[in-house]
Formats: C-alpha cells, sequence, structure tokens
C-alpha cells in the first residue's frame, strides 16, 4: 500500500472544496458531484479536509463525515485524509480515517504558536506510529523545519512517505528534495508553482485548480513529466490569472474563488464558512471572465 501511495502523490493530488447547503449543512451530493467528476477525468489522488476543504472550519463528526464521502466517491483513487489540530486529536482523525478505509493521512501543519524542530518530530511520529499501516504525508509549511528535520521522522517513521511542501522557495525546496529522496515531494502550492518546482524534485502537484478543469491540471503534469518546458510555461500563462485571483488578500480568496467557479458551472452553492467571505460582485466577474477564457459552459449561478 506505501508504494500505492507514493505512486499516487507523483501525480495532480485533488484537494476538493467542501460544498455546503443553504442550511448551511455539508451538502453531500455536491460533494460526490465534485469528487467524482475529477476522477472521472483522470485524477488518481484525492485529499478530503485539506486546507480547501476548510478543514479548519468543520467539526470533528464533519470532517470524519468527509472522508467516508470522499472514499465512497473516489473509486479507485488513492484517498489521502486531512488530519491535524492538537496531537489527540489528529491521532484519533488518522485513526477514524484508517477505520473508514482512507488509504493515507496528510498531517496539516502544527499551529501551535511555539514549536521546535524536536517537537514537530514527536508531533507527526505520535500520527504515523498510530496508522502503521497507513501512508503518513507532511504537509511542511514552516521554514524551522530542515532536511535532518525530516530524515528524523523518516528513519523512526518508515510509512513517512511523502511531503507536501507549501513553502514558497524553489531554491530552499530543491536542497530538501536533495537531501532527504526517500520520501516524494510535491509542490504544495498548485499549478502556479508546478514548473518552478519541478527541476527541484517535484514529482506531483496539490491542486484546487482541478475541480474546475481537471483536464489542464492533468495536461500541465503530462508536459511536466515529458520534460515539455515551453509547453508547460505556455499552460502555466492559462491558468495564472485565476490562480493570481485566489492568491488575493494574502489568499482570502483561495476558496472563494473556486466555490464561485463551481457555482457558475452549477456544481456546488458559492457558500463558505467564516473566517472566509465570498466574492464581492466585481470578483464574481473576473471569475466568469477567466472561465470563458477557459471555454468553460458559464451558466446564471
Amino acid at each position: 500500500m506505501l508504494d500505492d501511495v507514493r505512486r499516487a502523490l507523483s501525480s495532480v493530488v485533488s484537494i476538493p472544496v467542501t460544498p455546503f447547503d443553504g442550511f448551511g449543512r455539508i451538502d453531500e451530493p455536491a460533494y460526490t458531484a465534485v469528487v467524482s467528476r475529477v476522477v472521472a477525468a483522470g485524477i488518481t489522488a484525492v485529499t478530503p479536509n485539506g486546507n480547501t476543504g476548510e478543514f479548519y472550519s468543520l467539526s470533528v463528526a464533519e470532517l470524519n463525515h468527509v472522508v467516508a464521502l470522499a472514499l465512497e466517491s473516489a473509486g479507485e483513487a488513492t484517498v489521502i485524509a486531512g488530519v491535524g489540530h492538537d496531537t489527540g486529536s489528529a491521532v484519533r482523525l488518522a485513526t477514524e480515517a484508517a477505520n473508514l478505509g482512507a488509504h493515507a493521512v496528510m498531517v496539516h501543519q502544527p499551529v501551535h504558536p511555539y514549536q521546535s524542530e524536536e517537537g514537530w518530530v514527536d508531533y507527526h511520529r505520535d500520527v504515523a506510529e498510530a496508522v502503521p499501516g497507513l501512508g503518513v504525508v507532511c504537509y511542511l509549511r514552516s521554514p524551522l523545519i530542515i532536511p535532518r528535520t525530516v530524515k528524523a521522522l523518516v528513519d523512526a517513521c518508515p510509512n513517512v512517505v511523502g511531503v507536501k511542501y507549501a513553502l514558497p522557495d524553489p531554491v530552499r525546496f530543491a536542497e530538501m528534495a536533495a537531501e532527504v529522496p526517500e520520501v516524494t515531494w510535491v509542490c504544495g502550492l498548485a499549478e502556479s508553482w508546478a514548473p518552478f518546482y519541478w527541476m527541484g524534485g517535484a514529482r506531483g502537484f496539490t491542486s484546487g485548480l482541478v475541480a474546475i478543469v481537471p483536464e489542464l491540471s492533468l495536461e500541465l503534469h503530462g508536459l511536466l513529466q515529458a520534460g515539455d518546458a515551453g509547453g508547460a510555461m505556455r499552460l502555466w500563462r492559462r491558468l495564472k490569472p485565476i490562480e493570481d485571483l485566489r492568491a488575493r488578500r494574502g489568499n482570502a480568496n483561495n476558496v472563494s474563488v473556486l466555490k464561485e467557479a463551481l457555482a457558475q458551472l452549477g456544481l456546488c452553492r458559492r457558500d463558505v464558512r467564516p473566517p472566509i467571505s465570498v466574492l464581492p460582485d466585481g470578483e464574481r466577474d473576473e471569475v466568469t471572465a477567466i472561465l470563458r477564457s477557459l471555454r468553460l459552459p458559464v451558466g446564471a449561478a
């Protein structure tokens, strides 16, 4: 199973949104539609409860329910459940994901304001040891963590098979990937950064955009695999406007843009939970223009 997870990470890893209905509850049919659509397009790795799935806005019961929905909707795709919060909660979420049938867990970067290298290793080791049969992926967003930190964790826990690297520093990423080749390194900054991290050793990238245009995300990965840098950069320029809009205001739009696009495509509501907010009218119009530029069928939402 661990080799299967490694292979899944060497691909486009979908981070689906979590749709809500008109009462603020998880919209099960919409979630199923969003996940089934990307899997039908060829996506082979799905991460429920990632940041794009509004992980920190969901209750424990909802987090477990989303994993169950993903497993029901993802067909043969590898399901990598997002887990996190305090150590005990992360362990319980990982254990429940294993019981539900997930293939791996992605451990969110600890949000505690005071961290040490040793503490980071201990946090991830507790999770990894709780689910020895599952692959474990670290979500690395802290400059505190250096190659020796990751190496210490990998040496202690053989089921740690991947790192989702989400710091905007491709040079440092290349150094990390070269010094710890035992794991699969994934660009955690999506299509915007994927071409630049590929040269440094990334073999996959995470994507929220894939919910809108899965074919183009898969095409970008294929071009990178083929070594077609020119083709990859031409496609990168086509995708950049929507990723720039998502990154606006310090990434405040990250989820809202995706849900707005999916609403305009008739796949789910635009609703998000605080501290996120829906887009204002002007930015909704920008989403419409981008979707039309990508030749997508925009309807009234």
